[in-house]
């Protein structure tokens, strides 16, 4: 089971003056239970990629293979496949409009034509899922919720479809440091529990390096590197020339190994940091 890209390209205005090549042969391949994260600048590429995994968009050459069907080759199958990939994208929130929380989540399911129980399970699963108590929340208005509980409120209306893939574009656009905290964290705890193959497209170094097991570098629509947070994050100089970085505490430990302090070059989350400052600290007062 994987969702796999091939030799994709993607033109936008092809025989115009405004033709633009937004993805140029791009090789990749999600697994079941991957949490990957997509970075890279505006322009990238991310959107348009993430938009062809459940046939939003189609490649002008290549293919989208979801679960060995090729994505657009059926159009009969177009709705299975979207069905498989649930796509959230920037703002959420803003496609909220029941008057309550459980009626908003449900307008998925209910649009499958299933039963009432099985949509009250999904509703309620859902919502636990992203860390919601069912019973305190269901019969709340969503308008009255923060810009987080809003944003995790649209994300388990996406989860009450089932989708084997989640995939987020910049899930904590526009959230203040708490309301983003709050998102990643019940991704990640979402991704722990369910298992859910998660698709992460964020500018937040920090946050990809502290909850993805692998992840992709969009440069002017190339793949431009993918691997692990620590392969990725070690070739700084590289992610700098295009305009990237590596996570801030990156950058510090960098620096305090220039000073002398005997620090691991493999160093990406505030954690790993904590853990090599407290030893070599500890080292020094026994020299």
């Amino acid at each position: 089971m994987s969702i796999k890209a091939e030799n994709i390209k993607y033109i936008y205005s092809e025989g115009t003056p405004f033709r633009t090549v937004a993805l140029d042969d791009v090789n990749v391949e999600i697994k079941e239970g991957d949490f990957v994260g997509i970075i890279g600048h505006t322009g990238s590429g991310k959107s348009t990629f993430i938009q062809m995994l459940n046939g939003l968009e189609l490649p002008t050459e290549g293919k989208i293979i979801v679960d060995g069907t090729v994505v657009g080759e059926d159009k009969k199958k177009l709705r299975a496949i979207r069905q498989m990939v649930g796509l959230v994208f920037q703002y959420p929130e803003y496609q909220l409009f029941e008057e309550t929380v459980a009626k908003d989540v449900a307008f998925g399911p209910m649009n499958l034509n299933l039963p009432q129980a099985e949509i009250d399970k999904r509703v309620k699963e859902s919502l636990e899922l992203v860390g919601f108590n069912y019973d305190k929340i269901k019969d709340a208005s969503p308008f009255d919720m923060s810009g987080g509980q809003k944003r995790r409120v649209a994300i388990a209306g996406v989860l009450a479809m089932k989708p084997n893939y989640l995939i987020l574009d910049e899930p904590t656009a526009g959230l203040d440091p708490a309301g983003r905290n709050e998102i990643f964290a019940q991704i990640k705890k979402l991704h722990d529990k369910s298992g859910v193959t998660v698709v992460l497209v964020s500018h937040s170094m920090e946050d990809i390096a502290k909850i993805a097991n692998r992840v992709i570098v969009l440069y002017k629509g190339k793949i431009h590197m993918q691997g692990t947070p620590k392969e990725i994050y070690s070739n700084a100089e590289e992610l700098k020339k295009i305009g990237l970085g590596i996570p801030q505490i990156a950058e510090i430990a960098n620096e305090l190994r220039k000073k002398g302090f005997h620090i691991k070059s493999d160093v990406i989350t505030v954690e790993e940091a904590k853990v090599e400052i407290l030893k070599e600290l500890r080292r020094r007062k026994n020299v």
